[in-house]
């Protein structure tokens, strides 16, 4: 038998045994298969992910490829029985204001009473050296019971002169020359009279005393030291008295907002102060929510401050607990309507298109349509007075603005306008 040539062609090396690569029918190796398929599965997971991606931020469409309208939630507006205020921001003032000087020079000899005491008209405050203003008095009645001598005995000469010129025992000019013994010698009892008075007036001012309830503030002067007193400028401050109840609230009003309230008085719907008719505000402390404070307005100022713009008014608020103290700051609100029904809505409801406000209304086909509103203030916890614009049985959209567009179809979820904020005579 012929033998199996060995040639191999020219340049092929020979395969070891068992390396010689598997093949499949169409001549692609196994090796290369198994990339093809890495690339696939690589592929796969990457398109899985992609969609698990994308899918999660667009919103799932609706049969017929439409996405859902947006969900809002829609309320009608409330109605209750609101009476309008302006909100306006000033300060305590004390009723009367009082500077304790001395009246009599002296030293200090006491002080009775604690700084920051709430005293009552009298109160002993300061004791002035009293001493030598109990000399001055009893030099003063002696010199009144010697000027009162003299006038007994001026009197009893002019008696016996009288009688004598009677029988013509004595000249006319001796008579005149008694008569006016008698009249100097009343003068001068007068005068020790006022002299007296004057040494007990300066007695009891060395005793100061309160010369109104209040609340007093520290000492400006020590025990022991030489006060100044008198009627001049340069008299001794001792301290100062405040009086707190009752106790003002002072504010300033725009020219704006006053002729708001005028035009309402001209129309017999609001008081004026200035006519005696008492207004009834109410007020609260900087730090307070509640408007627990009931006073009146007593006093508009006659003229308008030409820098400002504004008008001063004061209000008199009842302090029975001295709690409020002169300087404090506060705020005050003047009613600017009758108590009448009006419609509130939450004020995040309102938005703002350029100088108007509106609200969005979910009309009977579920559309959004923007309606501009006229607003009065808000009122308690952040519901705002509507006074035209939109109808009661108008469905507002009170949450999912952001989702809401003008035109745009939405789904709206029914919602209720909390009023448990407002006075519980304004509450249904």
């Amino acid at each position: 038998m012929a033998e199996k040539s060995t040639d191999r062609a020219p340049g092929k090396a020979a395969s070891a045994p068992g390396t010689e690569p598997e093949t499949t029918q169409n001549g692609r190796s196994r090796g290369g298969s198994t990339v093809v398929l890495l690339i696939i599965v690589a592929i796969l997971i990457a398109g899985g992910l992609a969609y698990r991606y994308w899918g999660f931020w667009q919103v799932p469409e609706q049969a017929g490829g439409q996405p859902p309208a947006p969900e809002v939630t829609v309320a009608e507006p409330i109605v209750r029985e609101i009476m309008e205020w302006r909100e306006l921001t000033g300060q305590f003032e004390a009723q009367d204001s009082v500077e304790v000087r001395a009246r009599v020079s002296g030293y200090l000899e006491s002080r009775d009473f604690t700084d920051g005491e709430i005293v009552k008209k009298g109160k002993l405050l300061f004791v002035i050296e009293p001493r030598p203003f109990e000399l001055a008095l009893e030099q003063a009645k002696a010199t009144l019971a010697q000027s009162q001598a003299e006038l007994r005995l001026a009197e009893s000469q002019l008696n016996r002169t009288s009688q004598l010129r009677e029988k013509d025992f004595a000249a006319q000019a001796t008579l005149d020359e008694r008569q006016a013994q008698v009249d100097t010698a009343k003068a001068a009892v007068e005068t020790a009279e006022a002299a007296v008075q004057q040494a007990k007036l300066d007695l009891d001012y060395t005793h100061v005393v309160a010369p109104m309830a209040g609340r007093v503030s520290e000492r400006e002067v020590s025990v022991g030291n030489l006060v100044m007193g008198g009627a001049g400028v340069s008299t001794t401050l001792l301290t100062n008295i405040v009086s707190l109840d009752p106790i003002y609230f002072v504010f300033d009003v725009s020219e704006s907002d006053a002729l708001d309230y005028q035009r309402l008085v001209e129309s017999g719907e609001l008081p004026s102060a200035r006519k005696g008719e008492r207004v009834q505000v109410e007020g609260q402390l900087s730090d307070e929510k509640t408007w627990d404070l009931k006073g009146y307005i007593d006093f508009v100022d006659n003229q308008f401050n030409a820098s400002t713009g504004t008008i001063r008014v004061r209000a008199v608020f009842p302090n029975e607990d001295m709690s409020i103290t002169p300087g404090q700051f506060g705020r005050v609100r003047i009613p600017m309507s009758k108590r009448k029904p009006t419609m509130l809505v939450p004020a995040a409801a309102v938005t703002s298109d350029q100088a108007s406000k509106q609200l969005y209304i979910v009309d009977k086909d579920n559309k959004v349509v923007p309606k501009t509103v006229e607003l009065g203030p808000i009122v308690g916890d952040n519901l705002q007075i509507v006074r035209s614009g939109i109808e009661p049985d108008e469905r507002v959209i009170i949450n999912g603005l952001m989702r809401a567009r003008p035109g745009a179809e939405v789904t709206p979820k029914d919602g209720e306008i909390d009023d448990s904020s407002l006075p519980e005579s304004a509450q249904k």
